[in-house]
């Protein structure tokens, strides 16, 4: 046990350095918060899990308070469940209110959010957690949401110190979404749709103490949110090395490149990679691309489908991270193509996996990556094509990429490091209370 953890758990006050501050450090009562927080739904619900290993293993009492679908919970950490009205289940879900429903804000503002087009859920998450607050709060210190961001919160934040963090805006899949859409009805109904980032953007700047998970992080919360970036300090996630590891027993199969996304949204950049394995593949009938996630009708389907080579793409989702950290380590190499990341989970495992990494600009992928990967403009499906050759043509490349991407890894991401930092941020906001 290091000296860190020791003390805590003996109530003793290690020492933590944020933004040039040093701060004593003790075990507090921790509620983390969540809307949806399985693993499955995304890298927030990752965050969450291993957020609260971290704060446990510093010896904090963790509870998590979370909507459906409920995370993975850890050994040690109590779970709150905040049942929702689960209307995208309904036949019919205008005929699902009940009138039990009427005497909960929350029912209501889910039921009407989602009749009327609008994505409901956070809100609805933040007022039954206020609710449920208001014979429970005395339990907790302080309070980590995690990017639920909604206006309760401002409240919640009057009675108990609240720390937020931030992995990326959502307005910028807004834009993206209307964008790509091509009837104004359609443009109509995706505003609608994403209108909780109004929500956000106005709690995020009533908020105080900010984590975010990368410098990109910050500044796009301050370029579409009006978020005072002086406000948040950056420390980067961590990664289970424990299953994300180079293993030199597994051979890298020539010709397999993997990826990682959650869905084919213009945002995650698959289009782009598509566009780039189609010209590939044409020329190197050896070439199979394995992607963790579901390829559903879409541009990406579209790319390949038109090309004849769908049966090139194998498709793998809901699948154990052992699976995901296996695939990396048969790869030869990963691309990481999203037009904007907060973070960048797959980059980060692919990295200490040993796998040589290929990814965009976007956002913090350069951040992530750094010097140990091929690093190329966003959206650019040629220098996609073209970094992708280089690294399967030259395996002396490759090689060093794939060791200084592990040595990265290994350093820069570790969650015991995040939950220090959340642990500094949250003895600040306590303090000021």
């Amino acid at each position: 046990m290091d000296r860190a953890l020791a003390n805590l758990q003996t109530n003793e006050t290690p020492p933590a350095d944020i933004e040039g501050e040093t701060l004593a450090l003790r075990p507090r009562r921790v509620l983390l918060t969540g809307y949806r927080s399985h693993p499955h739904v995304g890298g927030q619900g990752v965050y969450l899990r291993e957020l609260a290993i971290g704060l446990r293993d510093l010896g904090h009492k963790v509870t998590i308070a979370s909507g459906p679908p409920y995370p993975d919970v850890p050994e040690g950490v109590e779970l709150v469940t905040f049942p929702s009205l689960n209307l995208f289940e309904e036949d019919n879900a205008f005929l699902a209110l009940r009138w039990k429903h009427l005497f909960s804000r929350a029912d209501r503002a889910e039921w009407w959010a989602h009749n009327t087009g609008a994505f409901g859920e956070l809100l609805a998450f933040s007022y039954r957690l206020q609710a449920w607050l208001m014979d429970h709060g005395h339990r907790f210190d302080v309070i980590h949401d995690n990017q639920t961001l909604m206006p309760p919160f401002s409240e919640i934040a009057r009675d108990i110190p609240v720390v937020a963090t931030i992995h990326h805006p959502v307005a910028i899949d807004r834009e993206f979404a209307v964008e790509g859409a091509q009837k104004r009805i359609d443009k109509w109904l995706t505003r609608r749709w994403y209108g909780f980032t109004d929500h956000q953007a106005g709690t995020l700047r009533e908020l105080d103490y900010l984590l975010a998970v990368s410098k990109a992080s910050i500044d796009s919360h301050a370029d579409h949110y009006g978020m005072a970036a002086d406000k948040a300090v950056v420390a980067f996630n961590g990664i289970d090395h424990g299953v994300f590891c180079a293993d030199p027993d597994v051979s890298r199969t020539p010709g397999l490149i993997a990826a990682t996304a959650s869905a084919d949204v213009p945002i995650k950049g698959l289009d782009v990679l598509m566009t780039a394995f189609v010209e590939l593949a044409r020329q190197d009938e050896s070439l199979h691309l394995e992607m963790i996630g579901q390829l559903r009708d879409g541009r990406a389907r579209q790319i390949l489908s038109e090309a004849g080579l769908l049966d090139r793409v194998t498709c793998k989702s809901g699948v154990a991270r052992e699976e995901i950290a296996d695939l990396y380590r048969r790869a030869s190499l990963v691309v990481c193509p999203a037009r904007f990341e907060g973070f960048g989970f797959p980059a980060a495992e692919a990295m200490a996996c040993g796998a040589p990494v290929v990814a965009s600009n976007g956002g913090a992928l350069p951040e992530v990556v750094g010097d140990a990967g091929l690093v190329v403009p966003a959206g650019d499906a040629e220098a996609m094509k073209t970094a992708i050759r280089v690294v399967l043509r030259d395996p002396d490349r490759a090689k060093a990429m794939s060791a200084s991407g592990a040595a990265r890894a290994k350093d820069a991401f570790c969650w015991r490091s995040h939950a220090l930092a959340a642990s500094a941020l949250y003895e600040k906001a306590i303090a000021a209370c």
